[in-house]
Parts: C-alpha cells; sequence; structure tokens
C-alpha cells in the first residue's frame, strides 16, 4: 500500500494547535516476514504496521507518542510535533490518512533551535488537556497548553531521576497517571534506579529491568503510557552491532509489578523503537509503537499497532458491561475481478443484511459478471485522490432485481469512510445493483436524522468495505473521462473507456 500526503493548506485542532499538512509515503509491514500468517507475539495480537518514508519534508526523529482526540500525536528529536489521523478498518491500521505537524517552541515563544535545546523525547497529555514534554540533552520537562504554544517550566518532582545522567541519557519515558507522573531513564544494570513515580510528594525511585532477552544487550526503557485502570505499559529496546535491535514491552501494576508482554527479536520486523501510547477503545487495550529512525539511511519509522490480549493484574478493575464490549460482526469476502486487478470487499451481513444480502444475491446469480465500472467523480475539495468510483448493472432490465428497502447508517452504524461501498440510488428505498466505493472519508453521505431533508436524513447505505486492492480502485478512478459523455450532474463524471468487472465471486469459491 502506498500514499502519498501532499503538503497544502493549515489545519486547526480541536486543542486549538495550528499545522501545516506534510508529505509523506507509507509502506505496509508484516510482523513476521517468515510467517506472514503470524499474528501473536507473547501476548500481543499484531494489528498492522506502516513505514513512514520521510518524504519532501523529511518526517523523522519520531520519539515520543500520545493518542488523543482520535489522532495519534508524536513529537521528533528536531524540535518537531505531528499530528497523524490513521486510516483504520476493524481495527487493523491500514495506512495514515493525513499528517500534520509544526515546529515547537521555547519559553520565549520562538522556535527550538539547536540539539541541545530540541531533543524532544517523550510526550503525555494530561486530564486537564495540557501537553507534558521532556527534552534530554538539557534535560527538562515543559508544559505547553497546545502543541504550537508557548510552554512554562514544569518542576516535577521526577527531574531528580535525572540530575546526574548523561546528555544523551535523560527522561525517555514520561506518563501521566492518575494521581502524578511515572518517568524512566534511558540506562540500566547500575546502582542508579531508572524509573521513579511521583504525586505531590517526593520521588519513589524503583529499578525496572527488561526481559532477559533485552537486558543481556544492555536495553533501557524508552517509552511508557499508562491506561485507565492504573497499569502502565513500558517500551524497553536495545541495538547490539552485528545483531540488530531487540525490544520488549511489560505491563507495570500501580505497586511496580511487572510482567512481561511481549519480546521482539529478529526476525521479527523491529527497529529503534522509542515511542509507545495506549488506546482503550470498547473494553479493549491498544498499543502504539513508533520507531526513531535517527535521520539516517539505516534506521526507518515504523509505526505498529497491536492489541493486549489479556487482562493485567495490576489492580482490580471494574467489570466491563456486555453493552460496551467491542462485538464482532459476521461479514463475507467478495472479489471483484476487474480488468485494472482484483478488489476484495468484506461485505457488512450482520449489520446492513438487507444491503449486503442483496449485494450477495447479485453475486451468487453472476449479474455483476460482465458489468463495469462507469462513473468517477472527483471531489473539488480536500486532497485528491478523492470522490468514488461507481459501477454495476445500469438499471439493466435483464440483470437488476427489485429495488430494496433503505437501510440507514443511523442504525447500522456504519460510516462513508475510505474504502466504503455503498447502494447508489434515486430515492431512498430504489436502490437495485449499482454500488459506488469511497475514495477518503465522505461521512457528509451518512444519514443525518435531524436533517429537514428527507434525502440526506435518510443518507446513503453503507454496506461493505474494501479490504485489498484499494489501489486498484483508485487506478480505475484516475482513468480519463469523457467531458461530452452524460447529463446534468453526471455530465464530465462519466469515463471514456469503462472498466469491466469480468467477474464478482465469494473469496472461498475463487
Amino acid at each position: 500500500m502506498l500514499t502519498l500526503l501532499v503538503a497544502s493548506c493549515s489545519v486547526t485542532f480541536a486543542n486549538g494547535a495550528v499545522a501545516d499538512e506534510l508529505e509523506a509515503n507509507t509502506l505496509t509491514v508484516q510482523i513476521d516476514p517468515n510467517d506472514p500468517d503470524n499474528q501473536e507475539i507473547g501476548e500481543l495480537t499484531y494489528l498492522g504496521g506502516l513505514e513512514l518514508e520521510p518524504g519532501a519534508d523529511d518526517i523523522g526523529g519520531i520519539s515520543g507518542l500520545e493518542w488523543s482526540d482520535n489522532r495519534l500525536f508524536a513529537i521528533a528529536d528536531n524540535g518537531k510535533w505531528l499530528a497523524m489521523t490513521l486510516d483504520e478498518l476493524d481495527n487493523r491500521l491500514l495506512d495514515i490518512i493525513a499528517i500534520e505537524g509544526g515546529p515547537l517552541l521555547d519559553l520565549r515563544g520562538k522556535r527550538l533551535r539547536g540539539k541541545q535545546n530540541s531533543d524532544a523525547e517523550s510526550l503525555s497529555r494530561g486530564s486537564n488537556g495540557d501537553w507534558l514534554i521532556s527534552f534530554e540533552q538539557d534535560h527538562r520537562i515543559w508544559r505547553y497548553p497546545t502543541l504550537d504554544g508557548t510552554p512554562t517550566p514544569n518542576g516535577s518532582a521526577v527531574l531528580e531521576l535525572v540530575a546526574d545522567a548523561q546528555a544523551n541519557g535523560g527522561l525517555e519515558a514520561l506518563a501521566s497517571t492518575a494521581d502524578g507522573l511515572l518517568a524512566c531513564g534511558e540506562w540500566t544494570g547500575t546502582s542508579t534506579p531508572n524509573c521513579a513515580r511521583t504525586t505531590e510528594g517526593p520521588i519513589d525511585p524503583f529499578a525496572l529491568v527488561a526481559p532477559e532477552a533485552v537486558s543481556a544487550r544492555m536495553g533501557a526503557p524508552t517509552a511508557a503510557d499508562c491506561a485507565n485502570d492504573g497499569t502502565c505499559y513500558v517500551l524497553f529496546r536495545s541495538y547490539t552491532p552485528g545483531y540488530g535491535n531487540t525490544a520488549a514491552i511489560i505491563a507495570l501494576s500501580q505497586t511496580n509489578e511487572a510482567r512481561i508482554l511481549a519480546t521482539l527479536t529478529p526476525p521479527t520486523t523491529l527497529d529503534n523503537f522509542e515511542g509507545l501510547t495506549v488506546r482503550e477503545e470498547n473494553g479493549r487495550t491498544f498499543l502504539y509503537l513508533v520507531s526513531d529512525n535517527n535521520f539516517s539511511d539505516n534506521q526507518r519509522t515504523l509505526i505498529m499497532k497491536f492489541m493486549v490480549q489479556t487482562s493485567t493484574p495490576a489492580v482490580a478493575s471494574e467489570t466491563v458491561p456486555d453493552a460496551v464490549v467491542e462485538q464482532i460482526y459476521e461479514t463475507v469476502d467478495v472479489v471483484l475481478e476487474t480488468s485494472h486487478g482484483d478488489i476484495t470487499i468484506a461485505l457488512e451481513i450482520e449489520r446492513a443484511p438487507i444491503t449486503a444480502g442483496n449485494f450477495l444475491r447479485y453475486v451468487d446469480q453472476h449479474r455483476l459478471d460482465g458489468t463495469v465500472f462507469y462513473r468517477a467523480m472527483d471531489l473539488d475539495w480536500g486532497e485528491p485522490p478523492n470522490g468514488l468510483l461507481q459501477g454495476g448493472t445500469q438499471h439493466d432490465p435483464q440483470r437488476v432485481l427489485e429495488p430494496i428497502a433503505h437501510e440507514s447508517t443511523a442504525s447500522t452504524g456504519l460510516s462513508h469512510t475510505n474504502g466504503a461501498l455503498s447502494m447508489a440510488r434515486f430515492d431512498p428505498g430504489s436502490a437495485t445493483g449499482d454500488f459506488s466505493i469511497m475514495i477518503r472519508d465522505q461521512t457528509g453521505l451518512d444519514a443525518q436524522p435531524g436533517s429537514d431533508d428527507p434525502n440526506l436524513a435518510a443518507g446513503f447505505a453503507v454496506f461493505g468495505y474494501v479490504i485489498d486492492g484499494m489501489e486498484v480502485v483508485q487506478a480505475i478512478h484516475a482513468q480519463p473521462t469523457d467531458p461530452n459523455k452524460g447529463e446534468g450532474w453526471l455530465k464530465g463524471q462519466l469515463l471514456a473507456e469503462p472498466v469491466e468487472i469480468i467477474s464478482a465471486r465469494r473469496a472461498e469459491q475463487d
């Protein structure tokens, strides 16, 4: 998968920070190059990963992560901050939709300059919305009201931990807890404790040792983040010439009892991991990792997502009500074979049984075989490529079945996000055998129950998502259109040479 993100206008976030859009490419990566089907690492399940190429904006040096406001925020050791909007489906990390960012400022409101001042290493957001950033070289913690704002010094007692630390061995891990901070320095195997907790009083230092495969190579803490139940997740990493990188993740209880979740060693895909953040959603705990490429051609920026398989014994947590535990919904995969390549879709037969079931009837009765993708609509706003690709029966009386009842996204819970399949229609309840595939998020097509316009109130019916072959969708969408074909709002949107859907089959029959 390859995504091009083009620099353009500035963006304002909900927290008030203003950023510039940046340019970068992404490539998907497997966790086990020798066994692509292997998705289990210790007590973690791999949910996808990306290699982020530097691009024209030279994105790299990422050493701290924080999940906030439904985005992945990061800081880099060249004094910059980033915000990444992720493309995910069924909890799997597929791509990055957009990257924005800007420079961190100093106490005078000026841009940080020089390695001594700009070497940001860890990022955490407190319950009051302020951001805490720790720096090494000049060991300090600064509090930012917004990431593009002017900071104030934070005199946390955890700075005592790095009072005598080497310039390149500062607070690599900093995490906000319910009542204070957890911090770890980048060292191990000495008489000086490498971690500490603090509330309002003095620090509580302690030694945290990596799992054996990492500690044997002098692995040290490089990131931490804490969940709502008080469990903190700490990342270790090491590098040995001739062997390469190792990494490990432990779950740390509120009483500093550690449990190993996973150890990553070659040939597992890994690099110089320096950032970790926790995302909690629908009763599940997800971890994102990022590696620091140090702006070197010999290292990569990897962003990887994992799910914690088991709950931690740190403290007895409240039972999660059944109503908020995420449900895995039943889907059926279908392969559309086109003259430009295959497109695999997952039909939401449980959440959208009427619409997905209708599409399956067209598939099983071979009514889509030999039809075409005929319409490529571009949006006049947003970042290209965007719009939708439309295909299907084109109301051929020899192919169409009876119209189906309209399934509103307000009732299915589905949305017109990137790769969504949606039924084409005139009025609600008129859909037959034509469908569209979204290119980038177009949630304005979702139902808007509060609207006075019946069409807006009903929205369009989503019934599935592309799970493989989005590059084929984009390639077809990029084909030339005929400015003279079509009438009304379709004029100029019809492909000069429609692209054939050779066959549509259930994946297990393919």
